[in-house]
């Protein structure tokens, strides 16, 4: 049948302020433990003596791993939370369990490879189940005709979040290296200013940010697992009447894999390939978050107005120019080009993507629906960095050839993405079931 019902309870903008300072807050996990920092320091320093191809694959097997399980857990958790009411209780959970794991890096010294390879999966799994659950709130707190620009708002601010970890980060590094202290000091702590910033900047979200659908069930009842897996069941069975969604899955999960590698093994490129030290690397991304921004900002305007695909297909343009520049860079100007094209690109993918979920998505089926957008992600998250580590392993160090696994995926999803049609994904997202 159709559903004509709306949410009335409308949210007000201190609710929208509070949903997009989440975007602020989890942003530091991602720029300085996947991006900028921890990664370089677990492949130079943690796991040095393995040699870099090796150290390189377990880096990505690690990221892999954390990803499994949220690949497996997040359909279902999203389903339980929608039946249950408890996004937000969920989201509190995952966002406590981020920052005490990601506090516990700090004790990651030199040759404590097995530590920091379960102190990162326990950080990144609560990370991304977080990631998932904070999206599911998108459609409740915007309309179709607002719903880009709200994520595009978030994504921006998200990467000012990121901006000011590095920022704080870097003023600590230049510090310690002024005191004559390495990265086995000055790591460390950057996780512990990581994690106090994001338990600090969550504050509002997790006051202020509501859980709208009503309580079915006590979250204690032991059938709710069981329903879980039915509701993820019954959208499955109900594929067909959403073909867009999930043809529009398929590519995000391909181009999706290509931005992971930059994601996860930038920093390491940049350390590897092209000479980094660790401030380079800081001030890199700090640039390359200002353009992501920007590019976030832009892209949620304007997919309001042409469409969130059309952006999609945009940015996938944007992503294969920037990494043919990267390829080819043998000085720092050219990969500065590059960097900053991704850091637009990125901003514009992440956030018209997002938006396009949510407007594919039914009303009341939100926390499950973004756990299939996060399964798709973090599928994205296991072969992209998977495939980058296993040709650099391969090829004994060569990350110029592993960096061509990721032209390759960002055109296939462009060409998958071209099969989705926006405007009936919307129509069959009014179809409840």
């Amino acid at each position: 049948m159709l559903s004509t019902s709306k949410n009335t309870d409308s949210a007000t903008r201190r609710e929208r302020f509070a949903w997009c300072m989440y975007d602020f807050a989890n942003s530091g996990y991602t720029t300085v433990i996947l991006t900028a920092i921890f990664n370089a320091y677990f492949v130079g320093v943690v796991a040095a003596e393995r040699g870099n191809g090796h150290a390189t694959l377990l880096w990505t097997l690690t990221i892999a791993a954390a990803n499994i399980l949220v690949l497996l857990s997040a359909p279902v958790v999203g389903a339980i939370a929608d039946y249950s009411g408890a996004k937000k209780r969920f989201l509190v959970v995952t966002t406590l369990g981020c920052v005490l794991f990601t506090a516990l890096l700090s004790c990651v010294g030199p040759g404590d490879v097995i530590l920091a390879i379960i102190l990162v999966i326990l950080a990144t799994f609560m990370f991304a189940s977080g990631e998932n659950l904070i999206a599911a709130f998108l459609p409740e707190i915007s309309t179709p005709e607002t719903i880009g620009r709200l994520s595009g708002y978030g994504w921006s601010l998200g990467y000012l979040g990121g901006l000011l970890s590095l920022a704080l980060c870097l003023a600590y590094v230049t510090y310690a290296e002024n005191q004559g202290l390495d990265a086995a000091h000055y790591v460390p702590v950057s996780t512990l200013i990581v994690a106090a910033l994001f338990g600090i900047a969550a504050l509002p979200t997790l006051l202020w940010l509501r859980e709208r659908n009503g309580v079915s069930k006590s979250i204690k009842n032991s059938h709710l697992i069981r329903i879980g897996f039915e509701r993820l069941s019954s959208t499955l069975r109900h594929a067909s009447q959403h073909t867009d969604l999930f043809r529009f899955l398929i590519s995000l999960t391909t181009y999706y894999s290509g931005i992971h590698i930059v994601i996860v093994l930038a920093a390491v490129y940049a350390q590897e390939v092209m000479g980094f030290k660790t401030q380079d690397t800081i001030i890199l991304i700090m640039v390359v978050n200002v353009t992501a921004a920007i590019g976030a900002f832009v892209c949620g305007h304007l997919q309001d107005r042409i469409g969130s695909s059309r952006c999609i297909a945009m940015t996938l343009l944007i992503w294969s120019a920037a990494i043919i520049c990267a390829y080819f860079a043998t000085d720092e100007a050219l990969f500065w080009i590059a960097a900053n094209l991704i850091g637009i690109a990125l901003g514009g993918a992440q956030s018209a993507g997002r938006a396009l979920v949510g407007q594919f998505t039914p009303l009341g089926r939100q926390g499950e629906f973004f756990g299939l957008w996060g399964l798709a992600t973090k599928l994205s998250a296991i072969i992209g960095p998977l495939t980058y580590g296993g040709i650099v392993y391969l090829f004994e160090g060569d990350h110029r050839i592993a960096l061509l696994s990721t032209l390759v995926f960002f055109i296939l999803g462009l060409a998958l993405l071209a099969t989705v049609n926006e405007r009936r994904g919307r129509e069959m997202a009014k179809i409840n079931y």
